[in-house]
């Protein structure tokens, strides 16, 4: 994927109103809603939401400047001839560069390691994750060398993973593929009337388990894309509808935009700037219990652009000179 910043057509020292305010404009410009389905456009509006993934998360923003994670939000690779192993580093009485062949015909050579932070829970400072003594207990105690004690078993790592899905795959639910820090992927169900912010647990996915121990967990912490349009309040729904001038003050009916689609709306007549109208079931989708949301239209008269010599005459001529912030 492209620079995150690129996409987003924003400065890296770009504020946080800036990121988002960036990330509006675009999807609202490339929402597959507003091109008929048209797969280009869906295509960039995930590139979009990608991007703000990135720059839109503190933390994920920090690494990806420092260069600790690439533009999928994936960690870069560890290298282990950086660290010493492979060639040279520990080749004189441990076999880790050239000699020996393990399964597949792959030599010691090509083991990869992975350390986290506080004790095995990833992404946390405190270099509590890898140590190197446990890798030799581990050799000798495999040989039979008599030396030191037995290991005990121990629990697999905890795999902790960011991911971003849209405003409507969070109302709706549907299925995310992520990566997981150690490279497989794997498919998420995304449950219905998901919160930003909200982690899912996947038991029993994470990192093997050593000496027989049990392995650990995946902890998704997913962020909700903001929607061009909607804002949402618990299950409920609002939305900000332009009318004209004529619509406030003699009603009708007029289309507004809902999760399932296009329906139309009464307005009364003369309904002023600012009312709100419910259409009851058209916001988030209940789950378990919890009761299906309703969509809040407020109403925001909107005079057209430019000059409008007739408007301007009606308005000369209108009698009712009423005060409205009195």
């Amino acid at each position: 994927m492209r620079d995150p910043y690129e996409v987003l057509g924003i400065a890296k020292n770009a504020s946080e109103a800036e990121i988002k305010k960036a990330f509006r404009t675009l999807a609202k410009k490339h929402h597959p809603d507003t091109k008929g389905g048209d797969v280009g456009a869906k295509k960039r509006f995930q590139e979009i939401s990608a991007a703000y993934d990135i720059v839109g998360d503190k933390e994920k923003r920090a690494k990806y400047d420092a260069g600790h994670i690439d533009a999928q939000g994936n960690p870069k690779g560890f290298d282990p001839r950086a660290h010493g192993f492979g060639q040279g580093g520990f080749e004189q009485g441990f076999p880790f560069g050239q000699g020996g062949q393990g399964p597949g015909g792959q030599g010691p050579g090509d083991f990869h390691f992975t350390w986290a932070g506080r004790g095995d829970q990833p992404g946390a400072g405190g270099g509590e994750g890898f140590r190197p003594e446990d890798l030799f207990s581990d050799l000798f105690g495999s040989m039979g060398g008599g030396r030191g004690r037995r290991a005990q078993p121990q629990r697999g790592q905890d795999f902790e993973v960011q991911t971003t899905v849209s405003f409507d795959e969070a109302a709706a639910g549907g299925t995310r593929r992520v990566v997981l820090p150690n490279g497989e992927q794997i498919d998420v169900r995304i449950p219905s009337g998901l919160k930003d912010g909200q982690a899912i647990r996947l038991r029993g996915r994470g990192g093997a388990g050593r000496q027989g121990g049990p392995p650990g967990d995946v902890f998704i912490h997913v962020t909700v894309a903001p929607h061009p349009y909607f804002t949402r309040d618990g299950r409920d729904l609002k939305i900000d509808l332009p009318v004209t001038l004529k619509e406030a003050v003699l009603g009708g009916k007029v289309p507004v935009r809902t999760l399932s689609g296009t329906v139309t709306l009464s307005i009364p007549p003369g309904a002023n700037s600012g009312k709100v109208l419910r259409l009851k079931g058209k916001g988030i989708p209940g789950a378990g219990q919890e009761r299906t949301g309703d969509l809040y239209v407020r109403l925001i008269v909107t005079l057209p652009d430019g000059d409008d010599a007739d408007l301007k005459a009606f308005a000369q001529h209108w009698r009712n000179d009423y005060d409205p912030r009195k």
